[in-house]
């Protein structure tokens, strides 16, 4: 993958971070949005079928209803709270008993039998704030569906993608930089913080999150 392609896939992201409330709680949230060249239906099949989310994201097992429990393997697992085809998912995603976030995923047809694409990741104030204070703004969870989109968008391509062969390559880690960039750059639009510490903590997310590095494992 050329220098050019990564930058294109990065750009075509847009990234937000935010202050979605969470169960009945103050929550802040990360946003992606982009642009599928794909129909809406089939965008919504590979986000709800479990044989092929398994090819972009996990193995995925369980009941994907509305109260329901499912398991994402090596990822998380959680309840379906809302399904509603072709627009709208929305589950927890349980990193463990103490650690409940929440997922929204909203499709909506686009010009030219396109779909535009977002996902919301919730979680409560109270766990992201003292993180933040600890290790700054840019973590590892807006990163990581980066490259769950990126690999969403070779599966909607029919371009086969190797997680395992991606993950610690030299590509997948001049992705990582761009990606750490670009949600430094929202950080500091929703922190109001100045250029020089957008730098710091951009620093600190390739230092400790980059794929492959043992401390970002």
């Amino acid at each position: 993958m050329s220098e050019t392609d990564i930058h294109d896939r990065i750009a075509a992201v847009h990234r937000e971070i935010g202050d979605l409330p969470f169960q009945e709680r103050d929550g802040r949230s990360v946003l992606l949005r982009r642009g599928f060249d794909a129909p809406v239906m089939e965008v919504w099949a590979a986000c709800t079928d479990p044989g092929r989310i398994a090819r972009w994201l996990a193995p995925v097992t369980g009941d994907l209803h509305p109260g329901n429990r499912y398991e994402a393997q090596g990822l998380a697992s959680g309840e379906v709270l809302r399904c509603e085809s072709p627009n709208l998912v929305k589950v927890t995603w349980e990193y463990g008993p103490d650690s409940v976030t929440e997922i929204e995923v909203r499709l909506t047809d686009a010009p030219g039998d396109t779909t535009s694409f977002e996902l919301e990741h919730t979680s409560a104030a109270a766990t992201v704030d003292p993180l933040v204070r600890a290790q700054g703004p840019v973590g590892p969870v807006g990163v990581g569906w980066d490259t769950a989109l990126f690999a969403l968008d070779h599966h909607l391509s029919g371009t086969p993608f190797d997680r395992a062969a991606w993950t610690g390559s030299p590509e997948s880690r001049a992705y990582a930089r761009l990606s750490h960039r670009a949600w430094g750059d929202a950080a500091g639009a929703y922190w109001d913080l100045d250029a020089g510490a957008v730098d710091a903590v951009v620093a600190f997310a390739d230092q400790h999150f980059l794929p492959g590095d043992e401390a970002g494992e």
